[in-house]
């Protein structure tokens, strides 16, 4: 077939074959996208239906660059697909079957700040404090729970034992109920709730069994339990399925993402086919020795050996610096390097760290040297304070049962309804058991609240009820422009008139464009469509291939893309490895396949640099070289030493002898058998392992994660630590 011609035999022999469960192990660079897509392709072509495959991705930029990818081979025949990302897929089934699970169809979907927002709601109306967590802690460890399949009875009853984690799994409780309440759900649920859809109605699940003949996944090894476990609930033996992905590159086990998934997926499906990808397209042969010297030391993973037609290539030039600001400068001065002597454009070049904050060092310097760059993952456009404001006004229009959105938008702009009238209202709607969208229209009832305010209240509920019934007959620009425009936010910021207001104001005209044309592709889009839209965009999505700068990201965000130019910046124990605090192995093979993933993302050519010292926690911190340096093949880089480049191929010194005499030359002689690593032992806090070491002398500080007592910084003239 015509699709197939483009394919090497690897790639053919995985979109041929249809005979049941297959796993595609595709190497980084080796056309994974470019399978899938035929694949999907190649299906269409023999009679499958569009709407019979259901493929699910990871970001809405994938799955909208395959969706093309897949027209451009067979036309619009790709345009039935279910195709998207896993929350987006699942939030459209349970959008058809809310009811089912006793919500509105038109249920919010809360980002994470609403979700710590409602978590501190809880805090506040409970008088529940801690002096270790905050609401962002307690709302991390609920996604996680969720991530894990634990409900709040079960983390009660087997899981929580101190009375802080017992009060956790009250406020998880308490959590889930609200968003019920408020006909909400977080991302975790979009998850959790089509598994709750499916095992208490077998007839919903049959039907999405007889639907979907055949389902894909891209980026296999980042799926999560929930998600793995909604795979097998809709794989019958009827349904086949493909995943594709490479557990090299495996890098968000920190978000539930489990890894075994990927490894054990022959336990889970037993007759599945294996094929390996293995031809890389992206890099230099010295890029892949590098990147394969350093992933061959994680003893789980499934075998295999990534090869290249391309050429050698340069060697990776590893940078010594001598702090932050040295190390900014020299990224720096190499990129004008590289960009005029290779004629490059400046987006040809990414700068990749392990850590946002490396990125403020790393900005001011390009901004000193008038190098044009562009940082991904900061502040996302629909994150933005004014933009969220705005956003949940619709989500109101669209839901009157989302208190989480109307405490946002209650007093804004202002209005004069402060904190105290607020929550004199909610203990009216709590006491009638009544939602606070209700108690507004009842707000003359509620007498602690002065009449001033009452009056206050009631103009806005008008002017909600105006917006609420105007919804079904104005289009969603023309909808969005009244309402901006009468609420007044583009003229009060204007008139603030400060560099802030000003971003403010061009952040909501923005919005209103986009809205704009949002509606013009989607011509009968209703409220509810655009904020489904908007509450599943993600930083990387949002990614403008077209402005011709640097681009600055973590490196999370920076998997599955490519540039032929990658520098790795900050690459020091305690930062990348970033330090997991106690011993654990899986972390490490995790933090080494991140270093994988930022070694592949060059087609060219690599710059690694790192610091003999960094400010940090408010210190300057004297930094000992990553260990995934001393790992790198030796033959495939050269180090950089101020204006002197030096070949390597020396007889290299162990890990901990290189580290040492990096990093402490100026220790105290009799305290040198303190290092980082070092496990030690501390009469009143226990066991514990030094994080960091900082200045020498009497002066000489430690950082110790301590197994009972957490993080403590202590000076060791007095410490009396105990080595292990």
């Amino acid at each position: 077939m015509k699709i197939l011609n483009s394919l090497n035999e690897a790639q053919k022999s995985a979109v041929e074959f249809n005979s049941g469960a297959h796993i595609i192990v595709a190497g980084a660079g080796s056309g994974k996208t470019k399978v899938l897509t035929h694949k999907i392709a190649y299906l269409l072509e023999n009679g499958y239906d569009a709407t019979q495959i259901l493929a699910l991705t990871f970001t809405n930029k994938a799955a909208n660059e395959m969706k093309e990818r897949i027209q451009s081979l067979i036309g619009n025949k790709a345009n039935e697909l279910w195709m998207g990302t896993f929350h987006s897929i699942f939030a459209r089934i349970l959008r058809t079957e809310a009811k089912k699970l006793n919500y509105k169809p038109n249920f919010s979907i809360y980002d994470k700040e609403d979700s710590v927002s409602t978590v501190s709601n809880i805090l506040q109306t409970y008088n529940i404090s801690f002096d270790s967590l905050t609401a962002n802690n307690i709302q991390s460890r609920i996604s996680n729970f969720k991530n894990k399949m634990i409900s709040p009875a079960e983390y009660r009853k087997h899981i929580a034992v101190t009375s802080i984690e017992k009060k956790v799994g009250e406020i998880y409780a308490e959590y889930n109920k609200r968003l019920f309440e408020n006909n909400s759900m977080d991302f975790d649920d979009l998850l959790l709730k089509p598994i709750d859809l499916f095992n208490n109605n077998a007839r919903v699940l049959q039907n999405y069994r007889r639907q979907f003949k055949y389902i894909l996944v891209d980026e296999f090894q980042d799926t999560n339990k929930a998600q793995f476990e909604l795979l097998k609930m809709l794989t019958s033996s009827k349904v086949k399925i493909c995943v594709v992905g490479d557990d090299a590159q495996s890098i968000y086990g920190w978000r539930g993402a489990e890894v075994k998934n990927m490894l054990d997926f022959d336990k889970e499906f037993p007759k599945a086919e294996t094929f390996r990808l293995e031809q890389n397209y992206r890099s230099t042969k010295t890029i892949l020795a590098a990147a394969d010297s350093i992933i061959k030391k994680n003893p789980s993973q499934i075998p295999k050996t990534l090869w290249t037609e391309n050429n050698d290539g340069e060697e990776l030039v590893l940078m010594k610096c001598s702090d932050e600001k040295d190390e900014a400068l020299q990224i720096a001065k190499q990129i004008k390097k590289e960009v005029t002597s290779k004629k490059l454009s400046f987006k040809d070049v990414a700068i990749l760290y392990r850590v946002n904050s490396q990125s403020r060092a790393l900005e001011d310097s390009l901004r000193r040297e008038k190098i044009p760059y562009k940082i991904i993952g900061g502040v996302e456009f629909y994150r933005r304070k004014e933009i969220k404001d705005l956003v949940a006004y619709l989500r109101v229009l669209s839901n009157q049962d989302d208190e989480e959105s109307l405490l946002r938008i209650m007093n804004f702009p202002q209005r004069g309804i402060g904190n105290t009238s607020i929550s004199k209202m909610i203990a009216f709607a709590r006491k009638l058991e009544i939602n606070l969208f209700t108690t507004m229209a009842r707000i003359f009832e509620v007498i602690e609240v002065k009449e001033r305010i009452q009056k206050n209240v009631k103009q806005f509920k008008l002017l909600l009820d105006k917006y609420i019934n105007l919804k079904d007959e104005l289009s969603l620009a023309e909808l969005t422009s009244a309402l901006v425009a009468e609420l007044g936010v583009l003229k009060m910021y204007k008139e603030e008139n400060t560099s802030d207001s000003i971003n403010r104001a061009e952040n909501v005209q923005e919005l209103l464009a986009s809205i704009t044309e949002f509606t013009k592709d989607n011509p009968v889009a209703t409220i509810e469509d655009y904020l489904a839209d908007v509450s599943l965009v993600a930083g990387i999505d949002q990614l403008d291939d077209e402005n011709n700068s640097i681009t600055l990201m973590t490196v999370h965000n920076s998997k599955g893309l490519e540039f032929p130019i990658v520098f790795i910046s900050g690459c020091e124990e305690d930062i990348f490895p970033l330090n997991p605090r106690f011993d654990e192995e899986s972390r490490e093979e995790e933090e080494r396949r991140l270093f994988y993933v930022a070694l592949t993302r060059a087609e060219k050519k690599i710059f690694i640099s790192y610091a003999r010292s960094r400010y940090r926690f408010g210190e300057v911190a004297y930094q000992s070289r990553s260990r995934f340096i001393e790992e790198l093949d030796e033959d495939t880089y050269i180090e950089l030493n101020g204006t002197s480049i030096r070949k390597s191929g020396r007889k290299r010194k162990s890990f901990y002898d290189e580290m040492y005499q990096e990093s402490y030359d100026d220790f105290d002689q009799d305290r040198r058998s303190l290092r980082v690593g070092s496990r030690v032992n501390h009469e009143l806090f226990g066991k514990g392992k030094i994080l960091q070491i900082i200045g020498a002398g009497d002066s000489q500080k430690v950082s110790v994660g301590f197994e009972t007592h957490g993080v403590k910084n202590l000076l060791v003239k007095f410490a009396n630590l105990k080595l292990m």
